[in-house]
């Protein structure tokens, strides 16, 4: 089996390699191991309910491994009865089964790579998983949120990282307990040139950025579909229609620094060491907050200073600041303007009618695309970040069902309204 990976001692977000308690360290050195970047679950702002540890957590970080496991694709042939295959029966043989037909099959058998490092992303819990994935229920999260039927593969998707260069590069699926990947007889496969390649059922799609992402300058790039071997193609029809689109020659499976992985359910941000060395740190999103605090801004009703909070609270006070979507004053919680029954306020500022919503900070560094101060909020839901952030998220059209897209806020993936789906801040204080 895959080794877990190193973990990152007293680091957060380390990845781990079980459900249960935390296994003790591999390497004592291993925070000082080489990083090659994080994969962050759009949605969840830097952190996971009930608990963030383990397996399942909000971000996962991928580190070199004590010795090398990742594999590349060593010979293939054809078999007509591939359950009965050595390949397959093989628990210690990676190999990839495309069924053809009922009495044909081609194997492809992969063997070790010392050069390599492999990472396994998908819904099981099995041991191969480094990091379970599962679909993201959009809002606020508080406690444990299942979804009765998911959409995610058991064994999503692997990532292969070479030790030396540190290129990481996606793949659609991962290799089961048995070390087998199996594209059943309905699977979307093709050959080409004695090769042969496929989709998964609803596909693993990426969006590279086509300008660098962190820098202030970001701006999303066009959806793709990865297959099996690695190769990217144009989308699908729908998520799983049987015919796929066009090879994009000029596009690789490499990922960038910002390049969005969706697993029809769930969708991350892959985050390079390098690219994280140029992003805002959780204590500078602190830090600003304790800014603007520090600022003492003031209701204009109730005439209290408000507070800002760094996490999201199920309950209100009255120095909770909320923000009028119409019109983006921040004021307190209170009566004046409300129509009952509806969340329907007038702002006493500027008389708009609209929704208000409580504010908190954006506190997961891996959304931010500079490291401007949180003057935007995202329509509807409040979460606050910089000017360029909300902007750029805004314009991400993330994947939605079968064949659909809508924006939606990184912090709490709720679906963005409105004409921009943001709204510029305005506090009563020295803040604005």
């Amino acid at each position: 089996m895959p080794d877990p990976p190193i973990i990152e001692e007293g680091g957060e977000g380390a990845g781990e390699g079980g459900d249960a308690a935390p296994p003790t360290p591999r390497h004592h050195h291993s925070k000082h191991q080489l990083k090659y970047g994080e994969l962050v679950i759009l949605g969840y702002n830097g952190y996971l309910p009930p608990c963030d540890k383990g397996r399942r957590r909000s971000k996962f970080v991928l580190h070199r491994r004590p010795g090398a496991n990742g594999v590349k694709p060593a010979r293939h042939y054809v078999v007509r009865t591939p359950q009965n295959t050595q390949a397959i029966l093989d628990t210690q043989q990676h190999s990839i089964s495309y069924t053809l037909s009922r009495n044909q099959a081609v194997i492809v058998e992969y063997q070790l790579d010392s050069e390599t490092d492999m990472f396994q992303i998908g819904r099981s819990s099995e041991t191969p998983i480094d990091f379970v994935v599962m679909d993201t229920i959009p809002g606020d999260k508080h406690g444990e949120m299942k979804v009765t039927q998911s959409t995610i593969s058991r064994f999503a998707c692997r990532i292969i990282a070479h030790r030396t260069t540190r290129t990481t590069q996606v793949y659609a699926a991962g290799f089961d307990s048995s070390r087998n990947i199996f594209l059943g007889e309905k699977a979307t496969k093709w050959q080409n040139n004695g090769e042969i390649d496929g989709l998964t059922t609803n596909g693993v799609l990426i969006m590279h950025p086509p300008t660098q992402f962190c820098g202030g300058e970001a701006r999303p790039g066009i959806w793709r579909e990865v297959s099996v071997g690695g190769g990217v193609y144009a989308l699908r029809e729908s998520r799983s229609a049987p015919q796929k689109g066009n090879k994009i020659e000029e596009e690789t499976n490499v990922l960038q620094d910002g390049t969005l992985i969706d697993l029809c359910g769930a969708t991350l941000l892959w985050r390079s060491a390098e690219g994280l060395g140029k992003s805002p740190t959780k204590r500078h999103l602190e830090q600003m907050v304790d800014e603007l605090n520090a600022g003492r801004p003031q209701c204009p009703v109730g005439l209290n200073t408000l507070v800002i909070p760094r996490k999201a609270t199920l309950t209100s006070t009255e120095k909770q600041p909320v923000v009028y979507l119409n019109c983006g004053h921040v004021q307190g919680l209170h009566e004046w303007g409300h129509e009952k029954d509806s969340n329907s306020h007038t702002c006493p500022m500027c008389l708009k009618v609209g929704p208000v919503v409580k504010l908190c900070m954006g506190i997961e560094p891996a959304f931010y695309v500079d490291s401007g101060p949180p003057t935007f909020c995202f329509n509807p839901c409040g979460h606050m970040a910089s000017e360029k952030t909300v902007r750029y998220w805004a314009a991400v059209p993330i994947p939605h069902g079968t064949n659909g897209f809508h924006a939606a806020c990184p912090f709490c993936a709720s679906p963005l309204e409105g004409d921009a789906g943001f709204v510029r801040l305005i506090f009563q204080d020295n803040c604005d």
